[in-house]
């Protein structure tokens, strides 16, 4: 009669996996030895502390000293060039400093609503760059201006600037100043209007743009062209944050000699 066969034990894997069923191993195979088993709570110190991180000089970086007062100005070829050179002479007059884009189709309409030169008008300005430039200081956000302001504003630079398509300075300098949180006022100039175009004004109105249409205030009783373009222009400076005493201000029917309010009106009839 053969003799059961006797079951070899086996030990689980959780034994195994233990300390203890390790060290078993480890016994049975001394070939293979396990490496020393550190405490929990040793760590290795340091012989030599670590160096701190290498910290930035007191005298590299220092803070930007205050700068003139700085207005972008964008010309482009829509009708209102007088408006352009006013505000041009006005912001010399009152020493601040002027960065002009002049478009292609502006020098062409500035020969037919001027007759100043090109060279004149560029002499009024403290930098100039071509329209092409994209490369100009302008172009970028770091370089710290007051805002921007685009007289005449056509309705190419005005669809341009609303949808991100900025193919030369004028429209990627206004698309930086809305970037920045910057003023960016537009002056356009276009009569009648069509859906697209309000469209276009909406939106960039939403986005933080001003929109400024060079409307004639005839309450001042203008003598000349020249009134109506100053009083448009000191309106766009007082937009800018810029206020100016050169022109005339609103201030009731009683400053207005020539208009005689509605009561005193019928009172002097039944006299």
């Amino acid at each position: 009669m053969r003799k059961p066969t006797q079951l070899r034990r086996i030990h689980s894997p959780s034994k195994l996996l233990s300390p203890r069923g390790l060290q078993c191993q480890q016994r049975q195979n001394p070939l293979f030895p396990l490496p020393k088993q550190t405490s929990r709570r040793s760590f290795t110190v340091p012989s030599k502390p670590l160096n701190p991180p290498p910290a930035f000089a007191s005298s590299s970086i220092h803070q930007v000293p205050s700068r003139p007062r700085r207005i972008v100005v964008g010309i482009t070829g829509a009708t209102g060039a007088p408006y352009a050179i006013a505000l041009l002479r006005l912001l010399r007059q009152l020493g601040i400093e002027t960065h002009v884009v002049i478009s292609k189709w502006a020098l062409a309409t500035l020969k037919y609503e001027t007759t100043m030169t090109e060279e004149q008008i560029r002499s009024l300005a403290y930098a100039n760059y071509t329209a092409r430039d994209v490369s100009a200081p302008i172009a970028s956000g770091s370089f710290q201006h007051d805002g921007m302001v685009i007289v005449p504003c056509s309705m190419k630079t005005l669809a341009a600037v609303r949808s991100g398509y900025c193919d030369d300075l004028i429209s990627r300098a206004a698309d930086v100043t809305l970037k920045e949180n910057r003023r960016l006022l537009m002056a356009v100039r276009e009569t009648p209007l069509s859906d697209v175009h309000l469209d276009n004004m909406l939106f960039l109105r939403r986005a933080g743009a001003i929109i400024f249409p060079p409307v004639p205030a005839f309450y001042t009783n203008p003598d000349s062209l020249e009134d109506v373009v100053d009083q448009s222009v000191g309106r766009m400076l007082d937009l800018m944050g810029i206020h100016t005493d050169g022109f005339e201000r609103w201030d009731g029917f009683k400053q207005n000699k020539s208009v005689v309010r509605p009561a005193q009106a019928s009172k002097a009839s039944h006299a």
